[in-house]
């Protein structure tokens, strides 16, 4: 049992209306034809049905279905199977509770003029892959064509979840010098950024290995040279995809570190304002503790006596407030 299905059938270019599944292993026949299947949650025997039918690797199958699996790209003898992911991010990653990046991970069977799509959810918009499709109108070209516009989709996803953590980095940046604002609020922005970031690296880093033997095959296999340009320019985009997610690796690691040392700044700007005010306090405290002994002093029962202490601790007060202030203790 599949829960959702979904095709198109290409002839010499041309898009068709009669779409079934079921003749898919005639398409592999007829080099006139391109066609493209989307499952959506199948279960473990339909698919298994499918791959019987078509010649599919059992272990490219288990993994499609396969609870976690690793974004790879693996060449079997017959056909080729590609895991990526696609990634929706959260208006303000920092704010989200619950995740603000979320990924959807994509199968891909790739055999002669047909590919097989699975996906254990329908969270991901098919839609917009269908629609680069129609944009580019390469169908023409082969397999390439419909291979290298799901992957420009899942690759443009990716630079848009980079952005948006970029962008969250730069706000943290300039509340990071705020004195008025929360710093446990912070440390949890900048926490939530970093999860997201790390999650991200797990699905754009490999990508360059998945490009990388697509691009080889195609030239093993001589295929069309036609789309050559446009593997090439995919390519490129992994490459900055990843260099900038390195980079923001880095980034966030310096706001950890930034962050710790202005709160060692602050403690130790707190600590010599907490000593700066201790020994101005202590100066009232010694003179009128001296003027309080019970044995007679210069000034003793008199207007004066009140007046010398006074004076002492105004003048000493003084003294000690300005010596701080000048050495911005206080």
């Amino acid at each position: 049992m599949i829960e959702k299905v979904r095709g198109r059938i290409w002839r010499n270019g041309k898009l068709q209306d009669d779409f079934d599944i079921g003749s898919l292993s005639d398409c592999l026949a007829d080099d006139t034809t391109l066609a493209w299947a989307d499952l959506v949650n199948p279960s473990h025997e339909a698919l298994c049905q499918l791959a019987d039918e078509l010649g599919l690797n059992t272990w490219a199958v288990e993994d499609a279905l396969a609870e976690a699996e690793r974004v790879k790209a693996v060449n079997y003898p017959h056909h080729k199977f590609i895991t990526v992911y696609a990634v929706d991010m959260h208006a303000d990653p920092t704010r989200s509770t619950n995740g603000a990046l979320q990924t959807h991970r994509i199968s891909m069977f790739i055999k002669d003029n047909v590919l097989i799509t699975v996906r254990l959810s329908d969270a991901f918009d098919m839609n917009l892959v269908t629609e680069r499709w129609d944009t580019l109108d390469e169908q023409h070209h082969g397999i390439g064509a419909l291979v290298h516009g799901l992957l420009d989709v899942v690759v443009d996803g990716h630079f848009d979840a980079v952005q948006s953590l970029d962008d969250s980095i730069e706000d943290i940046e300039t509340l990071l010098f705020d004195d008025n604002k929360n710093s446990r609020d912070l440390q949890r922005r900048t926490y939530r950024v970093r999860k997201n970031l790390v999650q991200l690296r797990r699905v754009v880093l490999p990508m360059r290995e998945v490009v990388n033997l697509i691009q080889r095959n195609r030239l093993e296999n001589h295929s069309n040279p036609a789309l050559d340009a446009n593997f090439t320019d995919l390519y490129d985009h992994v490459l900055r995809a990843s260099e900038w997610t390195e980079s923001l690796r880095d980034m966030v690691t310096t706001l950890f570190e930034t962050n710790l040392s202005l709160q060692d700044a602050r403690l130790n700007t707190v600590m010599k304002k907490l000593t700066g005010w201790a020994a101005i306090i202590a100066v009232p405290t010694a003179v009128t503790g001296f003027f309080g002994q019970n044995v007679r002093f210069p000034g003793f029962g008199t207007t004066f006596g009140l007046s010398l202490s006074v004076g002492l601790i105004v003048a000493t007060v003084a003294i000690l407030y300005f010596m701080f202030r000048s050495r911005d203790w206080l």
